[in-house]
């Protein structure tokens, strides 16, 4: 099962090895992992995208938990959220490729953000299920480099995780 996990962390030294170390030690894969100061300067936030069973994950935000540094761990998994993640596409354009990844961009409302005469560079910001998408209509052209952020996630409705 996918499990998508907010943590909220004192942002000091050893905090990410800490946390990634509990994942590895129990033979979790961390297939994303996105980390960035919240509007408090001393705190930051983890988005981690991980799966494995439920009795395992529970284990592991009981640890989570347990850690110091640790504010608040949020299993995201059976709450409603939203969730956005960026892409850097580089895709081979030719002459007779270039107007149909321009259509591509455009249907996705994503951004053509450097240009070269064998490559368009494509920047795209939305649900991973979108990524995927334009991915695999950019894909028949030759996709040369794909970079993602992996996924950041925040609850829907009033109360946050914060909160």
């Amino acid at each position: 099962m996918r499990h998508t996990i907010s943590v909220l962390v004192e942002n000091e030294f050893g905090v990410l090895s800490r946390v990634s170390g509990l994942f590895s030690g129990r033979g979790f894969n961390i297939e994303s992992l996105s980390v960035a100061p919240t509007l408090e300067p001393n705190t930051s936030r983890m988005t981690i995208v991980t799966t494995g069973d439920d009795r395992v994950l529970e284990q592991i935000t009981k640890q989570l938990n347990k850690l110091i540094s640790t504010i608040k761990v949020v299993d995201f998994t059976s709450k409603d959220f939203i969730a956005r993640e960026l892409a850097l596409i580089k895709v081979a354009t030719e002459a007779d490729t270039r107007a149909e990844a321009l259509r591509i961009v455009d249907i996705f409302r994503a951004k053509v953000i450097d240009v070269t005469p064998k490559t368009y560079t494509i920047e795209i910001t939305g649900a991973p299920a979108k990524i995927n998408g334009i991915l695999e209509l950019l894909r028949p052209m030759g996709i040369k480099e794909v970079v993602r952020s992996g996924p950041v996630v925040i609850g829907r409705g009033a109360k946050g995780v914060s909160g």
